[in-house]
């Protein structure tokens, strides 16, 4: 397992994703609001800041436990909880971020709000179901990669209950919906833009990390 392997795909994401923000951030009112007295801009570069820190966390913590056992030899038994607890702080302060996005930024997006709430409504229903087949079956740690550390959990069976019954990716596709909700209550364009950019990151990461690792931890199952 190579540290960087297939992670040119993860770059190259990145930067077109970024000459994308500075070509259409500047147009329209996707800058238009002020939070806090700090600017749509400022809470906008926060968000695009927080999501790559996050998956680039995720990148070294995965890829150096696999290759070296470096967070475990550092750190001992407690090397995973202080990835998790890492983890969880960068996956919240993406949530968060795109929140005071979306406040700062609101009414910005000309739709009907009626429409948006309805929308908000309807994507909420398989969300909280993902949500709630991550924590009851899958568990947050095992979302959070704890087969890169442990062993033990190689040992375990792929997930086929609640939302995993009908899907194996139920956290990327339907868990990951929660962020498209504050820019539909908001009708904050420039928070649906970020929830754009996060979603199709997070797959980014699937194929570029989490698949290709899988292939390596599980290939005697595979």
């Amino acid at each position: 397992m190579k540290i960087l392997e297939k992670q040119g795909w993860h770059l190259g994401y990145v930067l077109v994703f970024l000459l994308l923000f500075i070509i259409i951030l500047p147009t329209g009112n996707y800058l238009d609001g002020i939070l806090f007295g700090l600017t749509t801009q400022f809470w906008t570069i926060t968000a695009i800041a927080i999501g790559i820190l996050h998956q680039v966390y995720v990148l070294i913590c995965w890829r150096f436990e696999l290759k070296y056992r470096w967070v475990t030899n550092k750190w001992g038994p407690n090397g995973f909880k202080l990835y998790v607890v890492g983890f969880f702080i960068l996956f919240t302060g993406r949530i968060i971020s795109i929140i005071f996005v979306a406040i700062t930024n609101r009414q910005s997006l000309n739709i009907s709000p009626v429409i948006l709430y309805i929308l908000a409504g309807i994507i909420t229903v398989p969300m909280a179901w993902a949500m709630y087949s991550v924590v009851r079956y899958f568990g947050v740690y095992r979302a959070a990669g704890a087969d890169h550390f442990d062993p033990s959990y190689r040992e375990k069976p792929f997930e086929r209950r609640g939302i995993y019954k009908y899907t194996k990716n139920g956290m990327y596709i339907y868990a990951l919906l929660i962020i498209w909700i504050p820019g539909l209550l908001f009708a904050s364009k420039t928070a649906l833009l970020l929830a754009l950019f996060n979603h199709v990151y997070v797959w980014v990461h699937y194929f570029s990390l989490e698949l290709p690792d899988i292939h390596h931890i599980y290939k005697k199952k595979i």
